[in-house]
């Protein structure tokens, strides 16, 4: 789709100048939670591109990892003087240098990894992966619905149950997102922002001339005030995460969001402790802290779901990079989350034990993590879940003890 706006000014351009995309449909108050309930936030974060889960994750254990990676495995003394040395988790596994809020938060049993995980789906196509693992359905080219949608469409009206309405983080919502349930859309301008000014003097405007414009002018200017405040504004993956969080932590605001993060298709020039994979976890580790910061005072009934299409080869491949693969790690994070584990039924490296000979074997389906949060969370019923959620997934059962 173009990002360049059209040569004369429209409404839908004069809009967008004040940074903001409107709710499709009305988008309802929350409902109070009684006291003492759980008020659940869920928020699923999409890689986009495969990430390379050995190198998030490196099964320092397992024989076969540092003879697979050249150049690129990680260690655990790094360059011999503390620098770069991963984060120790459990004995077996450990994290990336480059994802300290991640390790602060798995040490305090906030965070936890699922490894050798996927959808399953087995090809190596990005665009058919990423259908799969946004729609929730067995192969792409099934629906033009997301499991979150459907999971928002799914869940009973009542007090304290979040309404149905969720929060599409970007320019156009993910396909995770899209679907029959209402959905406010939020993205940081991409032109220079309007003014407060010019947004007061255009909402009079059409105060005047078009009161049904005038009231979503009105409704997106309230969204992109809470979006935008605070002393790090809205630039890159931290002032993204910031807008989102304020709209999620705001008294009526949504419940459920999604974001999609681009670039972790690292065919060339990966790098092991640093390097190009390392700047782009320590994105997502920005984006965690700034989740992790605005939403404190809700974090104990906030969970977070970090997930990618497909894994990375085992190998690294002749540009120093990984190709396409299979199994990764999924990651889970929030005060809900019965943290400060890494849940993986593990494969082995070994030549005969990867998939296709070449990449880590998956031995856990992401929707068993996603239907276990939504079973913990929202109450949903497996049934509900197998039925109107993830049509068709009758044999992969919610994984159980993700939630505090």
């Amino acid at each position: 789709m173009a990002d360049l706006c059209a040569v004369h000014p429209s409404r839908r351009a004069i809009l967008g100048t004040a940074g903001a995309l409107f709710a499709w449909g009305a988008i309802p108050r929350i409902a109070t939670a009684a006291p003492g309930a759980r008020d659940p936030r869920l928020v699923v974060v999409i890689l986009r591109g495969a990430l390379d889960g050995l190198s998030a994750v490196a099964p320092l254990g397992d024989p076969a990892y540092a003879d697979l990676r050249p150049v690129i495995a990680l260690t655990r003394d790094g360059n011999g003087d503390g620098t770069g040395a991963a984060l120790p988790l459990d004995g077996f596994f450990a994290l990336h240098p480059a994802l300290p809020t991640f390790g602060r938060l798995y040490a305090a049993r906030q965070a936890l990894v699922v490894h050798a995980a996927a959808t399953g789906y087995r090809e190596r196509s990005h665009f058919d992966g990423q259908d799969v693992l946004e729609s929730g359905q067995p192969g792409p080219g099934h629906t033009a619905s997301g499991w979150l949608n459907r999971l928002v469409a799914a869940l009973p009206a009542g007090e304290g149950i979040p309404p149905r309405a969720a929060l599409g983080v970007g320019v156009v919502p993910p396909l995770i997102l899209r679907g029959p349930a209402p959905v406010l859309g939020w993205a940081p301008p991409r032109l220079p922002r309007a003014s407060d000014e010019l947004g007061r003097r255009v909402l009079g405007l059409y105060e005047a001339r078009d009161p049904a414009l005038a009231a979503s002018l009105a409704h997106g200017l309230e969204v992109d005030a809470l979006a935008k405040g605070g002393p790090k504004g809205a630039g890159g993956l931290r002032g993204l995460a910031e807008g989102a969080a304020r709209l999620i932590a705001a008294d009526d605001g949504p419940r459920i969001a999604a974001l999609a993060l681009d670039g972790w298709d690292t065919h060339a020039n990966e790098g092991g402790a640093t390097g190009r994979l390392a700047g782009l976890l320590g994105g997502l580790d920005g984006v965690f802290d700034a989740f992790a910061e605005i939403l404190a005072p809700l974090w104990a009934d906030t969970a977070i779901l970090v997930v990618t299409e497909f894994g990375r080869t085992a190998r690294v491949n002749g540009t120093t990079g990984t190709d396409h693969g299979t199994g990764t790690v999924a990651f889970l994070l929030g005060g809900a989350v019965r943290g400060g584990r890494v849940l993986a039924d593990w494969p082995g490296l070994a030549h005969g034990q990867l998939h296709e000979g070449r990449d880590l074997a998956a031995t856990t389906d992401v929707r068993a993590v996603a239907k276990g949060l939504a079973a913990d969370l929202f109450g949903l019923s497996p049934a509900v879940l197998a039925r109107s959620v993830f049509p068709g997934s009758e044999a992969v059962r919610p994984l159980g003890g993700l939630v505090a």
